[in-house]
Formats: structure tokens, C-alpha cells, sequence
């Protein structure tokens, strides 16, 4: 008699599978479909930063002034440096600088020992009209009684109405003591007068009240626009002139007197005008090429996005491509040299730009306007108004899709963990079954031996 031998676990491990195969497959693939589409929202959420990320940057580019960027040009660098922003007129300008400003620095040596108990105070006051109190009553800090010129400094830094507008320091050059005020504003604006009330010792009162050593004389630049002596007179405390609109300019030196005024060159920065709208043309390529990828339809030329019968990401890539070929103050993106091809890629034509801003100069700041959190204007405005609608903490499509997806793989989790029990339960049953099965089998075969046995011996 010949029987069919069974491993009880084996075949008790292969029923149960059996049994929940059916169920484990639908949740194997609703998993796979929920992980995909969640790669997919990440990626989108991803590609839909980055482009909020570019629009903020060039919307802050023309906050701080223009998208237009212009060049200034010194003739010899040697006397000045310059900057220019895009308010600034292209041209050329003629400028003589006759003198640099200076801060005023003065000194006092031969200080007489005084005790700090009659040192009074001291004023000291700034040809702009500002002044401040010294109490070098309190400036004995290490307690012995003397006022040293280290003290005397730190008293006149550390006065309460100084805040910036004199330095003091103490400089010994060749065992010479000097104590040395420095104006914290340059020019004759920051022309200094040191006065001691009737309280300072009458020794130290005098050396303070009299005149001290000027190091530095309080001078202001002068800049001519023009030639020195008959162009426009322009004298102030610092080395920044920004008396042309929209240029600022750094002197470095004086120029000799009777030698020909240097020329400042103002013209538009193409290069970097491009620059900034290079960033902005990347980042939507960037984006429509995901969008492109999550919505493919499949077919002949590979397998569909992840995201492919998504009809609201549909309306969203064609909100934004719309957005691009509008009108925004009677100027559209050709005008200034922009071009979307077939596929909905956006580049730009320098040269066009550059002729377009030529004839306005404001024209780009108009119509790409602002996107930030209180001003949207513009095509920058529309644009981040349209991917807030995704993007949005509160109540965006992004957010509620990601929720969505984490309660579905909740619940697909709590199917598995039943769907395991059931086969746990499964398994245990039929390894009872197939464990009786092969003990009667093994039974059997021990009661055929035994006949076997017995018959062959007769």
C-alpha cells in the first residue's frame, strides 16, 4: 500500500497563504499605489518650493530696488568707485574731487596727576551740535585715588550720551603719553571742543581747556560736478556722494589740483539683468518638466506618471502657462524677449530684453511686479497665488491629499494586521489537520508493516 507523505508546516504554510492570497494582493497594491502617489506629492511639493523660492528671490531683488541693473564706471579707480541701481540715468558724468573728508582727531599730552576726587567734568562738543558729559568724578576704577589716562578714556567711551560720537584711546609713542579723541562723524561736522567745569582740578582743567594737538584736521570732501572751480560745488562730511540719482560714489583720493576732472560711465548691467530673470526662467522649466512627468499619459513612449489622471494638477500646469502668455499693463512676456515653445518651455532672448528695457527701463518691474506675504502684484503675484492654492499649510490641495494618503495606509495597516491574525488563525488550523493526518499515516504504516509481517511468515 503506497501513501502520499505530508509536512505538516509546509503544507499547512502554503494552504493559509492560499487562502489570504486574494486579500493579500489587493492590499499589497492598494500600498504600492498609495506610496507611489505619495512619492509623487513629495516630489511635486518639492518642484512647487523651489518656484515659490525663485519668485520671492527676484520679488525681493525688485523690492530692494529694481530687476533693472545698471553699471557705474569710474575712469580711474585710483579716485573713486561706484555703484549704480536701476533708478540711475545711463550716461556719462564729468566729476573733480578736490578733497577727502576726514574724521578729526585731536590729542592731549602732559596730563597732571589729579585726584579723583576733584576731577569735576568734562564737555565735549561736535560741530553738529551735539555734546555730552564726562562725570570723571566716577572714572577711578582701580580705586587708588588718581585718575590715569586709561581711565579717563574709558570714562569718556563709556559716557551715556556718547553712543558712537567720540572714540577715546589712550597711544604712547616713545614714552609719551597721549590721550586721543576721535570723531565718530567725519567732516566739520564732526569738529571737537573739549570743555572742564569750574569742579576739574585747575591743572588738568587747563591742559583740557586749551588747545590741543590736532592729528587729523575735520575736513569735508569736496567733488565738483564738472570741471574743479566752475562745475556745481558739492561739499559734505563723508567720502559717499550720492548726489546723482540712483549712483553711489566711494572717493579714494584727491585728484591734483588743474587736472582734468575723471568721467563716471552709467549704462545698463545686461549681464546681470539677465541674471536675475535667469533664475526665475530655470525654476518654471524646472517645474512644468515634474508636472510634465507626473501627468504623462503613457502609452508608446514608456509607462504613465504616477499622477497622470490627476485632473486638478492638469488644470494647474495649464493655469500656469496661461498665466505666462497674459497681458499685465498692456505688456506680455514677448515683448520683453520671454517665449513659450510647444512643449511649454519658457527662455528668454537677452538681446530682446535688453532693446525693450532701452526704450523703458521700468517696464520689467512692472510686469513681473511682487510676490511677497503683503504685496502681490503682477505676474510674480499671479503666479504665487496660483501654486499657494497647492502648496498653502491651511487648507491646500497638497495637504489635504498627503492626509488623505496617511489615512489610507492607516487603514491599509490595520487590514494587514487582520488580514496576518486570519492567517495565523488559518495556518494554526490546518497545521492541526495535516499534524493528524500524518500521525494516522504513520499508524497505518506500522499496522501494514505488523500484517506484512505476519502473513510473510505462513
Amino acid at each position: 500500500m503506497t501513501t502520499t507523505s505530508y509536512d505538516p508546516t509546509t503544507t499547512a504554510t502554503s494552504l493559509a497563504k492560499a487562502y489570504t492570497a486574494a486579500a493579500q494582493s489587493l492590499i499589497d497594491s492598494q500600498k504600492t499605489a498609495a506610496t507611489t502617489s505619495s512619492g509623487a506629492l513629495g516630489k511635486l511639493q518639492s518642484a512647487l518650493s523651489s518656484f515659490q523660492t525663485a519668485l520671492g528671490s527676484l520679488s525681493s531683488v525688485s523690492s530692494a530696488g529694481s530687476l533693472l541693473k545698471m553699471s557705474a564706471t569710474a575712469s580711474d579707480p585710483a579716485v573713486a568707485s561706484a555703484t549704480a541701481g536701476g533708478k540711475a540715468a545711463p550716461g556719462s558724468y564729468s566729476l573733480f574731487v578736490e578733497q577727502l573728508a576726514s574724521h578729526q582727531q585731536i590729542a592731549f599730552q602732559d596730563l597732571p596727576a589729579t585726584a579723583a576726587n576733584a576731577a569735576g567734568k568734562i564737555q565735549l562738543s561736535l560741530g553738529n551740535g551735539d555734546s555730552f558729559e564726562v562725570d570723571l568724578a566716577v572714572a577711578d576704577m582701580d580705586g587708588n585715588g588718581t585718575l590715569s589716562y586709561a581711565e579717563i578714556a574709558r570714562a569718556v567711551n563709556g559716557a551715556s550720551g556718547n553712543q558712537g560720537k567720540v572714540t577715546a584711546m589712550v597711544s604712547t609713542v616713545n614714552g609719551q603719553s597721549s590721550l586721543v579723541f576721535s570723531a565718530g562723524t567725519g567732516g566739520s561736522d564732526g569738529e571737537m571742543t573739549v570743555s572742564a567745569d569750574g569742579n576739574v582740578d585747575a591743572a588738568l582743567a587747563a591742559v583740557l581747556n586749551g588747545p590741543p594737538r590736532e592729528l587729523v584736521a575735520a575736513r569735508n570732501a569736496v567733488v565738483w560736478l564738472g570741471a574743479q572751480g566752475s562745475g556745481l560745488k558739492i561739499e559734505q562730511n563723508s567720502n559717499t556722494v550720492t548726489a546723482i540719482d540712483g549712483v553711489t560714489l566711494t572717493l579714494k583720493a584727491a585728484q591734483a589740483a588743474g587736472s582734468a576732472p575723471m568721467t563716471l560711465a552709467v549704462a545698463q548691467d545686461t549681464s546681470a539683468t539677465q541674471g536675475n530673470i535667469t533664475g526665475f526662467v530655470n525654476a518654471y522649466n524646472t517645474l512644468r518638466s515634474t508636472l510634465d512627468g507626473l501627468l504623462k499619459s503613457g502609452g508608446a513612449d514608456g509607462a504613465a506618471g504616477p499622477l497622470a489622471s490627476d485632473s486638478s494638477l492638469k488644470s494647474l500646469r495649464d493655469r500656469l502657462a496661461g498665466l505666462l502668455r497674459q497681458d499685465v499693463g498692456g505688456t506680455n512676456l514677448r515683448d520683453l524677449g520671454f517665449s513659450l515653445d510647444r512643449a511649454g518651455k519658457l527662455s528668454l532672448d537677452g538681446d530682446k530684453l535688453s532693446r525693450a528695457l532701452a526704450t523703458t527701463p521700468d517696464v520689467l518691474d512692472g510686469f513681473l511686479g511682487k510676490a511677497t506675504l503683503t504685496t502681490r502684484s503682477g505676474l510674480l503675484g499671479s503666479l504665487a497665488t496660483a501654486t499657494e492654492q497647492w502648496t498653502s499649510s491651511t487648507g491646500g490641495l497638497l495637504q489635504k491629499r498627503q492626509d488623505a494618503i496617511a489615512a489610507q495606509q492607516r487603514t491599509l495597516t490595520a487590514r494587514q494586521t487582520r488580514l496576518d491574525a486570519r492567517f495565523d488563525q488559518m495556518y494554526e488550523r490546518y497545521l492541526k489537520q495535516f499534524s493528524a493526518l500524518q500521525a494516522m499515516q504513520e499508524q497505518m504504516s506500522k499496522t501494514s508493516g505488523l500484517l506484512d509481517s505476519l502473513f510473510s511468515t505462513q
